[in-house]
């Protein structure tokens, strides 16, 4: 039986913060994928070797993991005063399903250099050597990212010594400012309230900080899930019944953020919005094996995403944090000792991260211009990915 040649698409392998995935031109996709819609998503799932039911994507870039299951799309920019657009999708693994609701920020430390490396950035903008200023338009949540790129011999450079726990070897650094970091219309707490009591039928009612910034997060304070918020995955993933209560913990949230309007919802929406619980500074042995000392952070931050704790954290988890802990009374700035605040350090289960945030309250509501923090991108691979195709 005949059956259809694969085709051929350009396409670079790239890491961006402590995540990694396929990066496409939106010029180079095929004409039937360039829009969203059923083609697009089929493209997308194939490249990455989902649904994959071993949940391995072996026949896929996939990595069977949130952080490696990933997509990004970049295209001139369609926004006044940007130089590109960026659209992220985040690729279930074993469903055929793509969540296009949320941006990534580690890979969006990886977009500027993809745009100037493509030929998307205007050659006047880049210096022969210093920082080229890309601005980016994410167009999932229809935000303003700036991305400091540093040049050398008018190249990205991607080399460095800048460290990030949860990546294993150096790179240079790259600065980006989440601008007006409030992810949706409506206000950075949805509720209207810095704590909420949230009834989780069959589970129990929980102190929660609902925010929507960077990404829409809950946050739940460890104790009252009888952790202490230095837990590592294995303590988490490995434990089917605290992910399940995380899931239904979230489809709540996710109601009372007005992000769905029933329970079934939160299946069709996995990547927003993120669990997240905090502890108090606490010393322990990060993944890796490092030490982490209370007098290193100001808090223990752990988050879920796609259902599993994350290995490191999340960049947009770690913009909500960073905007959270800025912001009295809420419970991020509650474990972090009460204090006002621009900057706060955290511990992760690979480390630690430092996060800026300026967060000033206009007629009665909070807002935070920006959300700074730095993370680093490498290419991994360039060239085509081949996929069976029609």
């Amino acid at each position: 039986m005949p059956t259809a040649p694969q085709i051929k698409i350009r396409a670079t392998y790239m890491r961006g913060g402590t995540s990694k995935g396929v990066f496409f031109n939106l010029a180079d996709l095929p004409p039937s994928c360039q829009s969203a819609g059923a083609a697009r998503d089929a493209l997308l799932l194939r490249v990455i070797g989902s649904p994959d039911p071993y949940e391995k994507q072996i026949d896929g870039m996939g990595g069977a993991t949130s952080s490696t299951s990933k997509t990004v799309i970049v295209a001139k920019a369609t926004q006044s005063d940007h130089d590109v657009d960026y659209l992220f999708g985040q690729v279930a693994i074993d469903k055929a399903f793509v969540d296009w609701s949320g941006n990534c920020g580690n890979l969006s430390a990886a977009v500027g250099p993809f745009a100037i490396m493509n030929g998307l950035i205007a050659q006047e903008k880049i210096p022969q050597n210093g920082i080229c200023t890309v601005k980016i338009w994410q167009a999932n949540i229809k935000k303003t990212i700036v991305a400091h790129v540093p040049i050398t011999n008018g190249e990205v450079q991607e080399t460095g010594d800048f460290e990030l726990d949860g990546v294993t070897f150096p790179a240079a650094e790259i600065q980006l400012e989440f601008m007006d970091p409030a992810d949706g219309e409506g206000s950075m707490f949805p509720t209207g309230h810095v704590v909420d009591d949230l009834d989780v039928p069959g589970v129990g009612t929980f102190k929660a900080t609902l925010i929507n910034a960077g990404i829409p997060t809950i946050f739940l304070n460890a104790a009252d899930l009888g952790y202490t918020g230095t837990e590592l995955q294995g303590d988490i993933n490995a434990d089917a019944k605290a992910l399940a209560r995380f899931e239904t913990i979230r489809a709540y949230g996710a109601i009372a953020m007005g992000l769905i309007k029933t329970i079934d919802e939160a299946a069709s929406r996995q990547h927003t919005p993120k669990v997240a619980f905090v502890g108090k500074a606490t010393p322990y042995k990060a993944s890796s094996g490092k030490d982490v000392q209370a007098a290193d952070i100001d808090l223990n931050v752990r988050a879920l995403s796609m259902g599993k704790l994350h290995h490191a954290m999340m960049g947009t988890c770690a913009v909500a944090i960073g905007t959270a802990a800025a912001v009295p009374g809420t419970l991020v700035n509650i474990a972090a000792g009460a204090k006002e605040r621009e900057v706060v350090t955290f511990g992760h289960p690979s480390g630690t991260l430092r996060v800026g945030a300026k967060a000033q309250q206009t007629h009665n509501e909070w807002v935070v211009t920006k959300a700074i923090m730095s993370r680093s991108a490498r290419v991994l691979m360039e060239g085509f990915v081949r996929v069976p195709f029609n």
